[in-house]
Parts: structure tokens; sequence; C-alpha cells
């Protein structure tokens, strides 16, 4: 996930080479000195939580008992941090999403790189959720003035995340193991995406999604395609509304406001899709204007088309839900 922060100036139409292609970006703006003290104290937080996490979701896996139960996963986690060596079963689920969470971030960041655009290293966002984190981010501090160039750095991060998170998919899925009606043990029940539908058809051909107990490097996995669609979102500063942006200019308004309410109607069904529609269409939708008339290549135009083909294949309608009691 990136956020764009802007300092004060007017933009200006990036040169380009005559054929349409924006050449690289004359710097404008002083970077920043990084603050890698913070990055990897938030890094090595993230690991930690996320460690803790995993480590108590092997141990589930590995006695057949439900991926998340409430007043039985707390207590077990407060005794893992009593012996730090039982941190080091999590490590597998830890270090397959942090890997894939740093993939997305470093591609928005090396391509800001490239191009001479200010951007800070990756924040990671240690929390006390089921995963052990809510994700990462970089901060994008100067101004983007080509659409090729928003483009870029827009489609970089789900590119380099999918890349990453479909091997660690596929080998979660190997290690994983059937287990009648155990989605509906616990007291939440993960949604299946259409990726993760399709790869349990030919790893597990015949058996219901529903019988199919992940393994923490799948769920790893899972987290990442989860992170992914909603990136994807074709609405303000997500990555999804830099890509359209690309493709459709100041139109990038009024698209942004008809996909916000499109979720609306999701909420009827998943809650938090209303409030997260809240959420966009107060701080989110503002995008800033870049006035280039270049169109996008022929193929940035065809990256465009497979990243709605990522989309599709990870976007959920209810990612987490709460089991039928």
């Amino acid at each position: 996930m990136s956020s764009q922060g802007l300092s004060p100036g007017a933009n200006y139409p990036i040169p380009t080479n005559g054929r349409g292609q924006g050449l690289r970006l004359q710097r404008f703006w002083r970077p920043r000195r990084p603050r890698y003290w913070l990055h990897v104290g938030l890094a090595l937080l993230t690991l930690l939580t996320s460690t803790a996490v995993g480590a108590r979701m092997l141990d589930n896996f590995r006695h057949d008992r439900a991926a998340f139960e409430l007043l039985r996963d707390l207590p077990a986690l407060a005794g893992i941090w009593t012996d730090p060596l039982l941190l080091l079963a999590g490590l597998p689920f830890s270090l397959t999403l942090m890997a894939i969470l740093l993939a997305h971030e470093f591609g928005h960041y090396l391509t800001c790189r490239y191009y001479r655009v200010d951007a800070s290293l990756p924040y990671f966002m240690p929390a006390p959720t089921v995963f052990g984190t809510l994700g990462a981010f970089i901060r994008i501090r100067s101004p983007i003035y080509s659409k090729q160039v928003l483009f870029d750095v827009g489609i970089a991060g789900p590119l380099g995340g999918f890349v990453l998170l479909l091997p660690a998919l596929a080998i979660g899925l190997a290690w994983s193991k059937i287990v009648p009606g155990i989605a509906y043990q616990g007291d939440l029940m993960f949604g299946v995406p259409p990726l993760l539908w399709l790869l349990e058809r030919v790893i597990f051909p015949g058996i219901s999604s529903a019988d199919i107990y992940l393994h923490p490097v799948a769920r790893a996995a899972w987290v990442g395609i989860f992170a992914t669609g909603v990136n994807l979102l074709p609405i303000g500063q997500l990555d999804g509304g830099h890509i359209l942006y690309s493709f459709v200019g100041e139109r990038h308004k009024l698209l942004s406001k008809i996909f916000v309410f499109a979720l609306v109607p999701l909420g009827i069904w998943y809650w938090p899709w209303f409030v997260w529609a809240v959420v966009l269409f107060v701080f989110g939708m503002r995008h800033p204007s870049i006035f280039d008339a270049t169109r996008l290549s022929p193929g940035r135009r065809r990256l465009g088309y497979i990243a709605l083909a990522i989309f599709v294949l990870c976007f959920m309608a209810a990612p987490i839900t709460n089991a039928a009691p």
C-alpha cells in the first residue's frame, strides 16, 4: 500500500521523448534522510507479533484444532512469551507473510527510486490482530508528474507481492491437509478467494474448501491475497486507484465514487465493507491531478488488464466472518 503526501507546489507536465514515452523525472524535491531505526524497529516488532500468532497457528494445525478460537488461543499466546523457543515454530508463517508484504512495498519503493520520486522505506504495522499485523505501507513525499510513472509506481506493488504469494500459496497448500468441516469450527470463518479455490481444485481434487485445513504458510499467502485484492480496488489513492487514474485521468473522481458506493451493498452481508466505504469516501477519494495528456503505452495497458485479472482472482466479498454458533 502506498500513500501520496504532496509537498507544496504546482504540477508540471513531464518531458517526453517524442514518442509519448515519459522520461525519468528530474529531482525537484530533496529526499529526506530515512529514519532507519523506525523502519527496523517496526519490522522487528511485526516479526515478533506475527511469529507469536504463527506459532499458535501451527500448534492448532498439528492438533486439528480450529485456526482461531479466542478463549483458547489468547491464554496460549500469553504462554508462548514465557518460552521464546516456542516462537521458532511461528517463523514459517511470519517470514512468509512479511516477505509478501515486503515484496509489495519494495515494488513501489524501487520504482519510485528509479523515477527519482521521493518515497519512504516501508513501514510495517505490528498489531494484536488475528495475523499479528495490519500490513505495511510506504509514503510518497513528492509529486508525480506523469501518468506512466504513476502507473508504474501503482502496479509495481501488487505485481511484486503477487509473484511471491503464488509459490507460497502452492507450497502452503501442498503442506495442508483434509479435516472434515474445519472451516466451520472456531470463532472465525475465512473466505475463499478465486485464486485459492482454483489451486485447491488442482491439489485437492473433489474436496470441498470447507474440509481443507490451510497450513500456516498457505494462511500467510491468504493474507497476501486479501491485501492485494483490497489494494487493487479502483478507488482514490489505493494502488488500483493510481492505475485507474493512469487510464482515465480526471474521470477517476467520478468512477471512484461509483466504486465506493458499490461497496455499500456488500456491507449488508459483510459489515466491514460499509466501514471501509465510509473511510475511503471521507479520507481516500482525493487524487492529485496530473497534467499529462500522454496515453499509456500498449505494454502498460496490457499490464493494466493483468492487474484487473489479479484483482478478480484475489477479491473476496466476505474475507473474515463470525462462525455460526
